[in-house]
């Protein structure tokens, strides 16, 4: 059978939304993707099949690696790059833009509320358990005044599009997000990979992030401080982190010194960088390590990656940490779910991008029916990440259920539980040919003294027939984002 004919004759994405086709029935592709498909439909199986190899190639050249920790060992493994991006229209995009903006707004006047006057609190609008007993509330930021007012400099908000086509918010991620380094290299191997699919397509560029969030950075560098003289530096905790081709990438991207905690040292309730001939006063730092072990005289006394006395030097207002400490509490699953209200609170306003119908499972109410409909829901742990531990209830065992509703007696509070959501699919290049994968998205933003969203995001791809786990960590891939100018 020849494979030059048609490369998507025979593609179906059934009743699922099609991200380069549309919905089945209603939303229709735009003119752009239209254009887009054509050409795609003009190429050969085999020729798209040699193009992905020496993609892949250049990833295992260039080191683009993630780390997937298990009980053995760690393994270096190159993330899964599909060759055939994803599209999101100019309409699409706007929404996208500013309901990332309204979010982010509203996550940082939260976290300026609680660790200060904690209205949201006293009008009973969140329980003040869900939020003071939370195990990412910091009482150490009580009274602490940041810069602008700003916690989550770097947010990374991961939507999901319903089968109409519909975004809905999935999860915050308010900590240290991760994977903006594989949405600019997947573009870099992409131009040089199909200049012929991009020829005369508008897409808006994605290349100006590191030189954005270093700006964005030096904005909230303490009182005093100039933008232009500020010192940033990114600190890593080390070449062992599952992250750490991310953290050299975005330190060279921003023009930054890359430290360690060994690296820095605090004196007189100042933060300096040791260099080979003297101390440099450092005023912004980036990090990418937890909140237990940035200092170890303020959390895990036990922690070897962190500097002393920074949790000093930093309530003081001598150095600016990126994200806040305390973060936490804004992107915990559970507080996820009163997101809707919040935004009505500080805002007064309706989400521009609605969340996910959740189920709290510390609440009675929430409890109960997620015991009487499991085997219809997604059960997720309030306090993990990267896919792990997440029930999809029509896809479990009868020993699976029986196991999380034991897990949901024992202690309702760690769960929450969300409907299957019919995510949307993108054509992905498989063994079998061309075939839909269930995609999410994560758009990266960045806040200094204003917010700015990187046009498109990781575009996560669960490469596995039928899965809806897109998690690096769980045998997902990646593919460019493609905003459309139109």
């Amino acid at each position: 059978m020849s494979t030059k004919r048609n490369l998507l004759s025979g593609y179906a994405a059934e009743k699922f939304f099609c991200e380069l086709m549309g919905a089945p029935q209603g939303r229709k592709p735009s003119p752009q993707h239209t254009k887009i498909a054509k050409r795609l439909a003009g190429m050969s199986l085999d020729g798209l099949r040699r193009r992905a190899s020496a993609a892949e190639r250049e990833l295992y050249n260039l080191g683009i690696t993630f780390t997937v920790y298990t009980e053995a060992d760690a393994i270096d493994r190159i993330l899964p790059f599909d060759v055939l991006p994803r599209l999101i229209s100019t309409s699409d995009w706007d929404i996208i833009e500013r309901g990332v903006k309204q979010r982010i707004e509203t996550i940082n006047l939260f976290l300026h509320d609680i660790y200060h006057d904690q209205k949201i609190l006293k009008d009973k609008v969140i329980p003040r358990k869900l939020v003071l007993g939370n195990d990412n509330y910091r009482k150490e930021m009580v009274g602490v005044d940041l810069p602008g007012g700003t916690y989550v400099h770097i947010c990374g908000i991961d939507l999901v599009r319903d089968e109409v086509g519909d975004f809905k918010v999935l999860e915050d991620n308010g900590r240290t997000p991760s994977g903006v380094s594989y949405v600019v290299e997947n573009r870099h191997l992409m131009l040089r990979t199909f200049p012929d699919l991009m020829e005369g397509i508008g897409i808006r560029g994605v290349s100006d992030y590191g030189l954005r969030l270093r700006q964005a950075l030096a904005q909230v560098a303490p009182r005093g401080i100039e933008e232009e003289s500020a010192q940033v530096v990114l600190m890593s905790p080390g070449i062992y982190n599952s992250a750490y081709f991310e953290h050299v990438f975005l330190a060279r991207e921003m023009g930054v010194p890359l430290v360690e905690g060994r690296d820095l040292v605090v004196e007189n309730d100042m933060v300096y960088m040791k260099t080979t001939t003297s101390l440099e006063r450092v005023d912004v730092i980036y990090r990418r390590l937890d909140d237990d072990f940035i200092d170890p005289a303020a959390f895990n006394k036990k922690s070897m990656l962190g500097v002393r006395g920074l949790m000093k030097a930093y309530a003081k207002g001598n150095v600016t940490l990126a994200n806040a400490v305390g973060t936490g509490v804004a992107d915990d699953k559970a507080v996820y779910a009163y997101m809707p209200r919040l935004i009505k609170y500080y805002l007064d306003e309706d989400p521009i991008i609605d969340n996910v119908e959740t189920h709290i499972c510390r609440e009675k109410e929430g409890l109960d029916y997620t015991l009487d409909n499991i085997k219809n829901l997604v059960v997720k742990p309030v306090g993990e990440a990267g896919g792990y531990g997440v029930l999809i209830g029509p896809r479990a065992t009868k020993a699976e259920l029986d196991k999380r509703r034991r897990e949901l007696k024992r202690d309702p509070s760690n769960y929450i539980s969300q409907p299957v959501v019919s995510l949307s699919v993108a054509p992905t290049l498989t063994p079998q040919g061309v075939q839909p994968r269930h995609v999410d998205l994560r758009p990266f933003a960045v806040t200094g003294r204003s917010t700015w969203v990187l046009p498109g995001g990781l575009t996560r791809v669960a490469l596995n027939k039928g899965s809806l786990i897109v998690n690096s960590s769980q045998g997902g891939g990646s593919k460019d984002t493609w905003v459309l100018q139109e």
